[in-house]
């Protein structure tokens, strides 16, 4: 004999919607630091490639402050604004193409 499972979408749908990955604490406030101080002084983009030292020194710098800010270690810091960093990389990138 087989049983029957009976689904609930609404518990599914909520399920799902845990499952997505979540805005690490900060990342705001790192892509805010990093358009206001880093990014101006050396571009992240240039002639259309990234300039992943530029980005590398945008992404440590922000994360020392957000190291102090929010009391997380090094890595995570680390994480954070090199997400923050990559993501505004892309969209100067994608802004310089067209």
């Amino acid at each position: 004999m087989s049983a029957t499972r009976s689904l609930h979408w609404a518990t599914a749908m909520k399920e799902i919607e845990a499952d997505r990955a979540k805005r690490p604490a900060g990342l705001l406030a790192a892509q805010g630091l990093i358009c206001a101080t880093s990014a101006k002084h050396r571009p992240l983009v240039v002639a259309g490639t990234y300039d992943r030292a530029a980005i590398m020194a945008a992404a440590c710098a922000a994360a020392r402050n957000h190291q102090a800010r929010f009391g997380c270690t090094w890595g995570d810091a680390l994480s954070v604004t090199l997400k923050a960093t990559w993501q505004l990389a892309k969209a100067a990138r994608a802004a310089t193409a067209h």
